[in-house]
């Protein structure tokens, strides 16, 4: 006698199975497409290049496929015409993604991710592609400078400030993130990197740089949509794991001597 097996139209995929499985009970999870799914984690505040490298530990693609997809911007051109890279709107999140899923359609899924919570954090709101630009970048400096979320609408005020009174934002992890496109960052800022000719480098340019440095998630993109009204035009990160705000350069100037003594190797002597 032959096994006559129901009519069903089997899914391709990958499928994983635990132990020792029936042929009915495998043949019931290739009917029902039970595919196994790949967990994908990428933290706030990676950037591309980390991005590419969490998609390669994945198994899923290899970076180097994952990046020449994020170079290519034609999904958030309406957005940001003039944008090299999808950096700043791979939105991090974890994500459930099949064996087939290929490096163009993740950072597409990325993006949609990204225009989702985008629309949620500006309630609806339309804003014109370069306010929406404007939002992100701030959102990525913001991002890399503090983990707290209690700080990220003060930073962001901060930031606001020194634009609206023309200060350079002289931002680290801008420095960073111009090493890191020259491929010259060596785990440390150096005086040479402070004078970097890059266009994302603000201790050389006033203003925001061009675009993002990293991939802010909800709460830094909430901060940089609406900053904490604040008079301060510094900070400096505390022995806490936070920041000390100052008004003045004065103030400022004391806060880092304190610091400084504070983290003192003589400090802890």
């Amino acid at each position: 006698h032959y096994l006559r097996w129901p009519r069903a139209k089997l899914k391709a995929g990958e499928y994983r199975f635990a132990g020792e499985v029936s042929i009915a009970g495998a043949y019931g999870k290739l009917a029902r497409g039970e595919i196994f799914y790949h967990t994908l984690t990428i933290p706030e505040g990676y950037n591309l290049f980390d991005v590419a490298e969490a998609v390669e530990q994945s198994g899923l693609a290899k970076a180097q496929d994952f990046l020449a997809a994020a170079h290519n911007a034609v999904w958030i051109a309406d957005i940001a015409p003039h944008a090299q890279t999808l950096e700043g709107f791979l939105f991090p999140d974890t994500y459930r993604f099949t064996r087939h899923t290929s490096a163009p359609m993740m950072a597409q899924a990325m993006v949609v991710r990204f225009r989702q919570v985008f629309h949620s954090v500006a309630k609806g709101e339309s804003l014109p592609a370069n306010r929406i630009l404007e939002i992100v970048t701030l959102a990525s400096l913001v991002e890399k400078e503090t983990g707290k979320t209690s700080e990220r609408p003060v930073i962001a005020g901060v930031f606001q400030n020194r634009l609206g009174l023309g200060m350079p934002l002289q931002c680290d992890p801008t420095v960073v993130y111009a090493a890191l496109l020259d491929r010259a960052y060596r785990g440390n800022i150096y005086a040479s990197d402070l004078r970097r000719a890059s266009p994302y480098n603000t201790y050389v340019n006033r203003g925001l740089p061009p675009g993002p440095v990293a991939n802010p998630g909800r709460a830094a993109l909430q901060a940089a949509f609406q900053p904490a009204r604040t008079d301060f035009l510094y900070f400096v990160a505390d022995t806490d794991g936070g920041h000390t705000f100052s008004r003045t350069l004065a103030e400022h100037q004391r806060q880092v001597q304190a610091y400084r003594r504070k983290t003192s190797p003589r400090a802890h002597g």
